[in-house]
């Protein structure tokens, strides 16, 4: 599975963007996807996971309320709607697709986030 984010970018304190990250090399319906980050000098962290079996939904407590994780299947795609960015939100996001049965996992190249005034 190939993995491809984009959407990434430059973006004032408040502002939004959104990522999508699409996948080629095989269907992403039994894939639960991920997002995480990066950023200089802190350790990788988790933002938001969507399962496939259910849909359901997972964020970090820094994101909560603000990112909206969404998958679709028939695009082979993942979405991450990110509202009320905050210069902290500034990193490399990767996505991640973990196949749900035999546990192989892929990541994408990352897509830099830059939050400025």
């Amino acid at each position: 599975v190939k993995l491809v984010e984009s959407g990434g970018g430059l973006v004032q304190p408040g502002g939004s963007l959104r990522l999508s990250c699409v996948a080629s090399g095989d269907t992403l319906d039994d894939y639960d996807i991920g997002w995480f980050r990066r950023s200089p000098g802190k350790e990788r962290e988790g933002v938001s996971c969507i399962s496939s079996t259910d849909g359901r939904t997972v964020y970090a407590d820094s994101v909560k309320g603000r990112f909206t994780i969404s998958r679709d299947n028939a695009k082979n795609t993942v979405y991450l709607q990110m509202n009320s960015l905050k210069p902290d939100d500034t990193a490399v996001y990767y996505c991640k697709a973990l196949h749900i049965r035999l546990r192989s996992d892929y990541w994408g190249q990352g897509t830099q986030v830059t939050v400025s005034s």
